[in-house]
């Protein structure tokens, strides 16, 4: 069985195994009671008021395709909890996080922009749902077909961008898929198409989705924050993220759900607590809800594991009567990250084991992204001036916690006149004599901002227009 190293998989998992092609069919009934409930009894040790908050996916049972699980710190790419983590199965939509990464890569090439308009061919706006429902001979913007990919997931967006990035040809496109996974060391990864529709030879694994998660982290840090996206509109239309863990975890900022019927309920999560970031990766959950509990389990064991305490419900700020103009922050750009430093993410002799990686174990802590430690802690990258173009912002007043300045542009993004905007949470300045966090909204044209500050004061909130060159890139 192609495990990719350390221990076998069926220390963990029962059942019969076959291949074709290289992908792994399986048909068993207790692996993913068997792994889950190991992950709970684990958290329950680290944290018992979060076990109780998620103990419903404890005894979950089912046939279906292999559960897999990582979590690691994004900061020095230690792995904290794993089950099956090499197992080869399909990352239906996760498959999105390359295509994204290649459109990233593009955008900081200045061989797009986010205003560049691609034209929608017959073949992608042929492709089954979930979709945008673009017409052949239309075009449509990079920006929108981004949040399209983040948001619904939407698989004729995918195709547009293959194509314009495949001169014309999507399945050139899926070439340098291929090509950028070899880079970043997915060694278990084989592209078939760009948005993880269903085919036999499209295969990864809970490991090589998390080189990527990574990869897209370090990488493009100010493209990273699409992510964090819920919901943008699209020609009228409220487009609503599918990855609710969102919603409701604390910290909770990206990064992409996926589905297909061989796959199961897929999940790249991304969290910040305390200035402490995890990347987790779930491959097989049953359902939708199953799966995000357990991502949410997963989650809370990690930051215990790093001396994180529970989240608490967030307390509310009371906003300054005047918001602060901008500090300014010198320019810094972001640590360039080697291809090969996340190709270093290596198999470890104890990935069966949930309740805890041993110290040692993993090649992961000492040679993994050890030079690549998060801007400002866990921010993506406070300090770099953001290159949006002529887009404006607003912001929405300075906060004492970062919980308060994220609830707060929630709220505000809810309301008609910032519907749908982008958040953004820029931390306290270095040296400032009271920390704040500052929460804005973008992008805006001039008018736009100065219309949006004007109907949220009407609302008593307060509201300043930002220029754009005082926006600070954040996540």
């Amino acid at each position: 069985m192609p495990s990719g190293g350390g221990t076998s998989v069926q220390t963990v998992m029962s059942g019969m195994w076959a291949t074709r092609r290289g992908v792994v069919r399986r048909n068993w009934t207790r692996g993913v009671a068997v792994a889950i409930a190991a992950i709970v009894v684990a958290s329950a040790a680290a944290s018992p008021a979060a076990a109780a908050r998620h103990r419903r996916v404890i005894y979950e049972t089912r046939s279906g395709p292999e559960f897999e699980a990582i979590v690691l710190d994004a900061a020095t790419g230690r792995v904290l909890r794993a089950a099956n983590p090499d197992v080869t199965t399909h990352p239906a939509s996760l498959t999105k996080m390359m295509t994204l990464y290649l459109t990233f890569e593009a955008l900081n090439q200045g061989r797009l922009t986010l205003n560049t308009m691609l034209p929608v061919s017959a073949e992608a706006s042929s492709r089954a749902p979930t979709k945008l429902g673009l017409e052949p001979g239309e075009t449509v913007s990079v920006h929108d077909l981004m949040l399209g990919l983040v948001t619904r997931s939407a698989n004729d967006a995918a195709s547009v961008l293959a194509e314009a990035l495949g001169g014309g040809s999507e399945a050139a496109f899926v070439q340098q898929m291929n090509q950028k996974a070899r880079q970043l060391g997915m060694t278990h990864t084989y592209y078939r198409n760009p948005s993880g529709l269903p085919d036999p030879e499209q295969i990864t694994t809970a490991r090589d989705m998390a080189r990527i998660a990574l990869a897209l982290y370090h990488d493009f840090p100010r493209e990273y924050r699409y992510f964090a996206t819920r919901e943008f509109v699209f020609r009228g239309d409220v487009i609503k993220t599918h990855n609710h863990l969102l919603e409701w975890y604390q910290g909770a900022d990206g990064i992409k759900t996926g589905y297909i019927h061989a796959s199961g309920f897929n999940l790249a999560a991304s969290a910040v607590r305390n200035g402490q970031r995890l990347i987790g990766i779930i491959m097989g959950g049953s359902s939708a809800r199953s799966r995000d509990d357990t991502m949410a389990n997963l989650l809370d064991q990690g930051f215990a594991d790093l001396g994180t305490p529970a989240a608490a419900a967030p307390a509310i700020a009371a906003a300054p009567q005047r918001a602060p103009d901008p500090a300014p922050v010198p320019a810094a750009a972001p640590t360039p990250v080697p291809a090969r430093a996340i190709a270093q993410l290596q198999p470890g002799q104890g990935d069966a084991e949930l309740p805890r990686e041993k110290p040692g174990a993993l090649t992961v802590a000492k040679a993994v992204l050890r030079h690549l430690s998060p801007v400002s802690r866990a921010e993506a990258s406070t300090g770099t001036q953001e290159r949006f173009g002529d887009s404006w912002g607003i912001q929405l007043g300075a906060f004492r916690s970062e919980a308060a300045a994220e609830h707060a542009a929630r709220h505000a993004a809810s309301l008609p006149a910032a519907h749908g905007k982008q958040q953004q949470i820029v931390p306290p300045v270095t040296g400032e004599k009271a920390p704040l966090y500052r929460a804005r909204l973008f992008p805006f044209t001039s008018k736009a901002a100065q219309s949006a500050c004007t109907e949220l004061r009407k609302k008593r909130l307060e509201c300043t227009v930002v220029r754009p060159s005082a926006h600070l890139a954040s996540r």
